[in-house]
């Protein structure tokens, strides 16, 4: 089967998922591609790395439109994406509404779980936010960091720290087994991020892959959107 190839966040995974078959049924295509932190997937498409869609930040494909590398007119906002808190489903959630309490939380746990705090969105708002707090250097023995928000989140499920937390893309929590979205970051703190879609210059299939973005921000799948995370 010929397929559309992507380069996406991670916050995108479910989202793709969850369009495959009604993909398939429209244009016969199938899709393949890669997900994980933003930059990381940037970085690859600049490398001349196969793919016919990239889904990044808003920021971050208006950066790619200025190299030449998608095509003005196929870029299309999917939806915002707030990054927040995770806990294991067994264990309570958190209940964060201050600076103070996030302070107090992360002081707390004896493992944080956070993606990449140089590539990703959600791990350079974590990063961000730790120097905001004043206890960056306190916890840092503390963070787990891996590659991206999904890996991150499978850890974090099978962590058998005492009282481990996890921070990333609201949409990469709810996809994960055995977590739970605890609650949003307070005010100071929140970080929500427009995800867009763009067609790249160098697409082997322009076509299907503009079919893609039009599922990915049409009207028809809003409800798909938010059950995975998205806000409109």
């Amino acid at each position: 089967m010929t397929t559309v190839t992507i380069l996406s966040g991670g916050a995108a995974q479910a989202l793709v998922r969850g369009l495959t078959e009604a993909f398939k049924a429209q244009t016969g295509l199938g899709i393949d591609g890669e997900f994980g932190a933003v930059g990381m997937m940037a970085d690859k498409l600049r490398a001349s790395a196969p793919a016919d869609l990239v889904i990044l930040t808003q920021s971050l494909l208006a950066k790619l439109d200025e190299e030449k590398l998608v095509v003005p007119s196929s870029i299309a906002d999917i939806g915002r994406v707030e990054t927040a808190l995770a806990v294991r489903s067994r264990d309570p959630k958190v209940t964060v509404k201050t600076e103070a309490d996030l302070r107090d939380v992360l002081r707390s746990a004896d493992a944080i779980y956070v993606p990449d705090t140089k590539a990703s969105t959600a791990g350079q708002h974590v990063a961000r936010v730790l120097d905001q707090l004043g206890i960056a250097y306190e916890v840092a023995s503390r963070l787990k960091i891996f590659p991206n928000g999904a890996t991150a989140m499978r850890e974090l499920a099978t962590s058998t720290a005492q009282k481990p937390i996890g921070c990333t893309q609201a949409t990469e929590i709810i996809a994960t087994d055995g977590i739970t979205l605890s609650g949003s970051l307070p005010p100071g703190c929140e970080l929500v991020t427009m995800y867009t879609a763009g067609v790249t210059t160098r697409a082997m299939h322009p076509k299907g892959a503009a079919a893609l973005v039009a599922l990915l921000a049409g009207a028809d799948h809003k409800a798909l959107r938010q059950r995975v995370g998205f806000a409109g």
